[in-house]
């Protein structure tokens, strides 16, 4: 019996797991350079931890998450992404006691399971950083400015800055009603997903039965 590697996941041969020492050694130096330090979280937690963190009306809880059931009868998830781990060992840790604020940063696999195509994989690598304890909006400066710098320096070119903001409270309320008004006429013309949404999460973009998938965020692979 010939084994394969699981769909969805890579080999990183010699050749190519240079580069990828080099992407990551980049991407620590630049972390240092900002004075982010180091976290390193379990690759599964609770699932409980995922649904709240990330969203119960989200994708990658409903459709994309490999969640099993450990010997303890517990449910378990292999992390999706890398927020909701950090934010937890900073609770569980006290990091909040710190005179400082917390600045973190992590590399690691997550996984998901998505549809197996080019570009796309269920197991990939992301690097990212979390900087809690303060609302100065230099801090979000901050995190963008390390974001483009670390772009730089792995070498890509042509990179642009895109500033949003999902608005206030009452904005966001007042958005909701207003795309919500827009919605229930056309209920019946939405996805399954879409519909089962509405009134939980209404989606921004919402996807008509047969028309072309949803935009999504996902990781990209170096």
């Amino acid at each position: 019996m010939a084994f394969q590697k699981p769909p969805g996941t890579q080999d990183f041969l010699p050749g190519a797991s240079e580069l990828w020492q080099y992407v990551e050694r980049t991407a620590r130096e630049v972390a240092r350079k900002y004075r982010f330090r180091e976290i390193r979280t379990p690759v599964f937690e609770a699932t409980e931890l995922f649904q709240r963190g990330v969203g119960e009306t989200t994708d990658i809880v409903e459709k994309e998450m490999y969640t099993f059931v450990d010997k303890g009868d517990r449910s378990m998830t292999l992390r999706p992404e890398g927020t909701a781990g950090v934010v937890r060992a900073y609770v569980e840790n006290k990091l909040y006691g710190e005179p400082e604020l917390s600045k973190l940063y992590y590399i690691g696999p997550m996984f998901r399971y998505e549809r197996a195509q080019a570009g796309r994989y269920r197991q990939f690598h992301q690097f990212g950083v979390e900087a809690i304890g303060s609302e100065d909006p230099a801090l979000d400066a901050e995190v963008v400015a390390l974001g483009y710098s670390f772009y730089k320096e792995v070498g890509l070119t042509g990179v642009t800055v895109d500033i949003n903001s999902v608005g206030t409270p009452e904005v966001r309320a007042a958005y909701r009603e207003t795309l919500l008004g827009f919605l229930r006429p056309i209920k019946d013309t939405l996805c399954k997903d879409c519909q089962s949404r509405m009134e939980r999460n209404p989606p921004a973009r919402a996807r008509l039965q047969g028309g072309p998938g949803q935009v999504r965020r996902r990781a990209i692979d170096p």
